[in-house]
């Protein structure tokens, strides 16, 4: 494991240790290794929504989308989820 040094004012350095006491983290390094990690994950999360709007964005012509076009799709949806769960 690599060793990554960084520099905190007291308020932060306080707060994460603080953090360490009352959370299930063993010490700050786990608590500041949590944070990476999610934010990580939300920035691939986000990678993720962006491929998938521009791959909608690139399928096709669009279609308009219209109070009727959601009713018909959540009723579709619906008879689905339902023959899934039977």
């Amino acid at each position: 494991m690599a060793t990554l040094n960084i520099s905190l004012p007291d308020s932060l350095k306080t707060f994460a240790q603080n953090q360490t006491e009352t959370s299930d983290y063993s010490n700050p390094s786990d608590y500041v290794r949590s944070l990476i990690r999610e934010d990580k994950e939300k920035k691939e999360a986000q990678q993720r929504v962006e491929a998938l709007l521009l791959d909608g964005l690139e399928s096709g012509e669009p279609i308009p989308v219209t109070p009727e076009y959601w009713k018909k799709k959540r009723a579709r949806l619906q008879k689905e989820f339902k023959n899934i769960n039977s």
